[in-house]
């Protein structure tokens, strides 16, 4: 018997948490297009009711899975259904929170914007998308709401559409995007095909080895290497940044290019039995985290930081779940086998603290640039401490947390990570605490750079704090940032709720953890407050142009060889498949075909000539055939 909350089924609480913001975006759409400020009350009460009904769910203890069949063509039954279990408990419970947060800085930020319903309007469809992921019990209803998640980020990216370089961005993400999706599509067909089931549950209890699993978990997995914006798909996420500060809170950091790592999670047990997929999902991850903290070092755009910021901790995740091997264990009291999968635990972990600390940053950004008259360049703000402390404080906070500060979350999740790659892979090991290192120097390079030192600019000398509305979430995710990190004990916010995800979290014992995070501290945070100075210009490309140089060219290698290969290759394929089209298809085909039709026409036309004496000639000619014909004289 499904559980119940509020009194009402767990099931009936769980589709109107799904559907409250598709029925918020439809009358947006409809009723609402040129009432901004209803249509943003509107969608801020929906996000209420989704907060409210996932935090409901999840702590209510209720984890059940419904469905049904949807669509029947022979012997392929294509159902909708929910499946609720920890996992989706603890995925609800971060997007409903942070959606809201986002929902409410909003409120603040985007008071004056014209199209503020349609962007209201483009934050609900998100949420009901995003969900839909969350609660989906099978890989073909994850597709249809992946696809959505994709419409919703493309239309929320191109807010501002009316610039040429967000209308170019959102292109941008779409068709990367695409790519990606391609692959798993067809990941999805290979999975019917050897297991013939779609279903979540089912696919967790089959069984198989062999090259065909570890093709179809990669094919799966390039749905994540798009969606969580990993090499070589990754280009996409620094340029969604054209889109209002809010919308990458919500859909770059927390929400959005985090369904890469939970899909990855809810596919798990495939992985488990394909470890040459987990070996290139393990590196995949690595040299994204590496790559992406390399080109944050010269980046002058607050959010451009944030955004490749975003890139290495995903890299971070992602390195984490292929890392995760399933241990079978005999469980004494029940006398069955249950599995422990170290990667997936950690993996969700980070992904829980980052969209804290993270969304907490993005939003600290959007004040910033909104109190800076929408200034982002870092090196034109500066002295922000004293004018906007609120921000301040906060900011700093999500800094710590994500450098690895004892006792903030970003600490506790990292050391996770790190420990199970000491454990399971020293190479990458290596490689992620590099990442760490190079984390802690440029997020303390930013943070010094616009609030430390003098005003740089006019827009930085007139800076002010936004409203309430934009420092309450930013108090909200601070508190989580500092929290979000103690899963178990006094401090815990979670009690026992998620105690799946949460039992699979490898952690580190003694002093050693805290000597490796203070060594990260110090190395990386240390020598970035000590070298960075609050000027105009950036101290690493005045003083080593040369390092500067190569960062430089490292970030704008992947887009150069994505435009080579467009404007010499694939741009000149398509012509030569146009030239060829051109001459056999309408030519010789087309236009050949129609010319023989054209001269039988001719000729049939020839024959009417309206005389009564060519009739009769033609009449005796074909009898004489029919004659000749049945007379056996033609076979």
């Amino acid at each position: 018997m499904t559980p119940s909350v509020f009194g009402y089924s767990a099931t009936i609480v769980a589709l109107v948490t799904l559907l409250t913001p598709l029925a918020s975006a439809f009358v947006i759409a409809l009723f609402l297009r040129r009432q901004g400020s209803i249509a943003s009350l509107v969608s801020t009460l929906t996000a209420a009711v989704i907060t409210t009904g996932g935090l409901a769910l999840a702590y209510s203890g209720a984890r059940f899975s419904e469905s049904a069949v949807w669509l029947s063509l022979g012997d392929f039954t294509l159902s909708l259904g929910i499946k609720f279990d920890d996992l989706s408990a603890l995925m609800i419970s971060i997007v409903g929170v942070v959606g809201l947060c986002v929902h409410v800085f909003s409120l603040g930020y985007m008071h004056d914007d014209e199209a503020k319903a349609r962007y209201f309007g483009g934050l609900s469809i998100f949420m009901f998308s995003m969900l839909g992921i969350v609660l989906a019990d099978n890989l073909f209803m994850i597709f249809i709401f992946w696809e959505l998640v994709g419409f919703s980020s493309y239309v929320l990216i191109n807010h501002y559409h009316a610039k040429q370089s967000a209308a170019d961005a959102s292109k941008k993400a779409f068709i990367t995007n695409r790519v990606g999706d391609f692959g798993f599509i067809l990941g999805i067909i290979g999975c019917y095909y050897a297991f013939g089931t779609v279903n979540l549950t089912e696919i967790a209890a089959a069984t198989g080895t062999g090259i065909g699993t570890n093709v179809i978990a990669l094919l799966l997995f390039c749905g994540a290497v798009g969606k969580s914006a990993q090499v070589p798909l990754h280009v996409w996420l620094p340029d969604a940044m054209e889109g209002p500060t809010p919308v990458s809170a919500l859909i770059h950091a927390a929400t959005m290019v985090a369904a890469g790592i939970f899909m990855l999670c809810r596919i798990e047990p495939l992985f488990a039995i394909s470890p040459l997929a987990l070996d290139v999902v393990t590196w995949i991850g690595a040299v994204t985290a590496l790559y992406a903290a390399l080109c944050a070092i010269t980046q002058s755009d607050i959010k451009k930081v944030l955004a490749y910021s975003t890139l290495s901790q995903l890299g971070y995740m992602v390195a984490a779940f292929g890392l995760g091997r399933l241990e079978i264990i005999p469980d004494g009291a029940k006398g069955t086998l249950s599995f422990i999968a170290a990667g997936a635990g950690a993996a969700m972990f980070h992904l829980t603290t980052h969209a804290f600390f993270k969304a907490l940053m993005f939003l600290g950004s959007g004040s910033v640039i909104h109190g800076c008259h929408h200034e982002q360049d870092i090196f034109k703000m500066g002295g922000l401490s004293k004018k906007m402390p609120v921000t301040f404080i906060t900011f700093t906070i999500g800094v710590a947390a994500i450098a690895g500060l004892p006792f903030l979350s970003g600490f506790f999740s990292k050391d996770a990570i790190l420990h199970l790659a000491q454990e399971k892979n020293y190479p990458v090991f290596i490689v992620l605490f590099i990442t760490a290192i190079l984390t802690s120097f440029y997020m303390v390079r930013m943070w010094k750079l616009v609030f430390l030192g003098a005003p740089r600019s006019e827009d930085a000398s007139h800076a002010h704090e936004g409203g309430l509305s934009m420092t309450l979430p930013l108090v909200v995710l601070a508190v989580l940032a500092v929290l979000g990190g103690y899963t178990h004990g006094g401090l815990s916010l979670y009690g026992h709720a998620f105690e799946g995800v949460w039992s699979q979290i490898p952690h580190a014992e003694g002093a050693g953890v805290y000597v490796m995070s203070l060594v990260i501290l110090l190395v990386g945070a240390g020598s970035a407050y000590a070298f960075y100075q609050p000027s105009a210009t950036d101290t690493l490309e005045t003083k080593a142009p040369a390092a500067f140089g190569f960062l430089a060219v490292l970030k704008a290698s992947f887009d150069a060889a994505y435009n080579w290969y467009v404007s010499k290759v694939q741009q000149r394929f398509a012509m030569l498949l146009d030239f060829l089209e051109r001459i056999f298809l309408s030519g010789l085909i087309i236009r050949g075909l129609s010319g023989v039709v054209g001269l039988v026409g001719i000729g049939a036309r020839a024959l009417h000539t309206g005389s009564l004496h060519t009739y009769v000639y033609w009449f005796l000619a074909g009898a004489a055939v029919l004659w000749a014909f049945a007379g056996g004289w033609l076979n």
